[in-house]
């Protein structure tokens, strides 16, 4: 029945129809090279159950894992033809993370003369060394003003958060909640005075519990010496804020250690960090031009190889694969690659996996205050992240819209590749200031838009398994994944064989 159907439309339409799709199609011939055929929807899927299988473990910034995922994917350039352009002739780009956390060894705390085991018993919240002594002083009701809490250690059960509150993507349920939870409960008494608060964690919260300690046990991490991604952010790694100089110290404590704390026994806290540096690496390739002199500017393909690595189970599995995030645009580059190698444009082309992505854009930073080629010859950054999922014929194009579209020309060219290859009705929601999420700003083309390089950002947008254990590659949609890589490599095409490279809107400034 469809069959016929279909055949009675082609009958009945106009006679000019066939000759404006028999002229587009010529039209399509002209414009998309025959090397992008090589991307194939079978390579992607091979190689992405490799990336993002159990084996690599997660992948995780600063750890083994990483690195063995790094070396697959050099190893993987290398059989497709891909040049190294790193350290010593190799395809890394090494450099170091700056990390800080609680020391596990040096911090301790009791109550009532019994101890408290950090990360067991209760979890430090803050990002600072801290002493506190006193008896506590039970508050039933947070919200009860007419309790002066000032120079107290003050515990109190934890406030039930608003549902707009909580967010919708990443970790489980309990522990979005959980971190609701804290942020409210921390409004109402931060300001108040107190010494100290002592969260006790209600019933969902302490579902939470061991995935909140896995979490915040791993501390923050910067990078020295690096671009920005937001205006107000340093170039420097910051020092810890001293305890002096730090705001109220807040714990969380499990359900079953209320009842000792309206007994008002005392208690004792000492929190100390440390400091220490730990590589993560940037994966570099290149692959030539064809044009003696346009060959000396770069097209830059962006991805990030690292994820989230093991951590607590979420329905009986601890392996945050991030097979979406971000191996799906992992991938999609080496097939990329692949069609390059075969059919070079005239300027060349710069393949950067970028390392510690999900701990604040550090290899992005890096290399975009770093590169490995003269920065002024990066000629446009093409950047994806999360390309497999949701509705199969939408996507997002960032960088669109003012004030985050940093080049008119570019964007025009993504638009074109579009119509020619994976034709996604593409949301621009996402790409507005107002959006929740601040989609544009979590994603390493922003370093490098900073800067002045003309950058779009390719993503199919978050899921309610991002940032999951559930993340995995049997989820992903291999059809839409291999038009998503497409659409990236035909616009790369695109700005690699025109005659000019594109330009910067004039007065582009990011609001944040």
């Amino acid at each position: 029945m469809a069959t016929a159907l279909l055949a009675l439309v082609l009958v009945a339409a106009p006679a000019g129809l066939g000759a404006q799709a028999t002229s587009a199609a010529r039209a399509r011939a002209g414009e998309v090279p025959a090397a992008m055929a090589l991307i194939r929807q079978a390579d992607l899927k091979r190689d992405l159950y490799t990336l993002a299988g159990d084996g690599m473990r997660g992948r995780e910034a600063g750890t083994p894992d990483e690195m063995r995922a790094s070396m697959w994917i050099a190893d993987e350039m290398r059989k497709i033809g891909v040049r190294p352009i790193g350290d010593d002739g190799s395809y890394f780009q090494w450099w170091n993370m700056i990390r800080t956390r609680v020391s596990t060894v040096s911090t301790h705390a009791s109550l009532g003369g019994q101890a408290l085991e950090v990360w067991k018993d209760f979890l430090p919240l803050g990002s600072s060394s801290a002493d506190v002594d006193g008896p506590v002083l039970w508050l039933a009701n947070s919200a009860d003003s007419t309790i002066d809490v000032r120079g107290k250690v003050v515990a109190t059960p934890i406030v039930t958060p608003s549902a707009s509150s909580v967010r919708t993507t990443t970790n489980s349920a309990e522990v979005r909640y959980a971190n609701a939870a804290i942020q409210a409960t921390t409004q109402r008494l931060a300001r108040r005075g107190a010494l100290a608060v002592i969260m006790v964690a209600d019933a969902t919260t302490d579902q939470a519990f061991d995935g909140l300690a896995s979490i915040r046990s791993r501390g923050s991490y910067e990078v020295d010496r690096a671009a920005q991604r937001f205006a107000t952010q340093p170039t420097r790694a910051p020092m810890p804020v001293p305890a002096s100089q730090a705001g109220t110290p807040l714990f969380l404590v499990r359900g079953a250690t209320g009842v000792r704390l309206q007994q008002a026994p005392a208690f004792e806290a000492h929190v100390r960090l440390e400091r220490f540096e730990t590589p993560s690496v940037n994966i570099v390739g290149v692959i030539r031009g064809s044009d003696p002199v346009l060959r000396n500017e770069y097209v830059l393909y962006s991805s990030h190889q690292d994820h989230d690595g093991v951590r607590y189970d979420v329905d009986g599995d601890s392996v945050w694969a991030g097979a979406d995030d971000n191996g799906s645009v992992s991938v999609a580059l080496l097939a990329s690659a692949r069609a390059f190698v075969k059919q070079p444009g005239k300027r060349s082309i710069l393949f950067v996996f970028h390392g510690a992505e999900e701990r604040g854009l550090l290899g992005s930073r890096y290399h975009a205050a770093h590169p490995v080629v003269p920065r002024e010859r990066i000629v446009a950054v093409l950047n994806g992240d999360m390309i497999g999922r949701n509705h199969p014929d939408t996507a997002t194009l960032l960088g669109v819209q003012p004030p985050h579209r940093n080049s008119t020309d570019l964007v025009t060219m993504a638009l074109r590749a579009n119509v020619l290859t994976g034709k996604f009705i593409l949301d621009s929601l996402w790409d507005r200031p107002s959006h929740p999420e601040g989609w544009y700003f979590r994603s390493d083309h922003v370093p490098y838009a900073r800067l002045n390089i003309p950058a779009v950002m390719y993503s199919t947008n978050l899921h309610p398994d991002y940032h999951t254990p559930r993340d995995k590659p049997e989820r992903i949609d291999y059809a839409k994944l291999t038009r998503m890589t497409k659409w990236m490599y035909l616009t790369g095409w695109f700005v690699a064989t025109a005659p000019k490279r594109p330009a910067i809107d004039p007065g582009f400034k990011l609001e944040r």
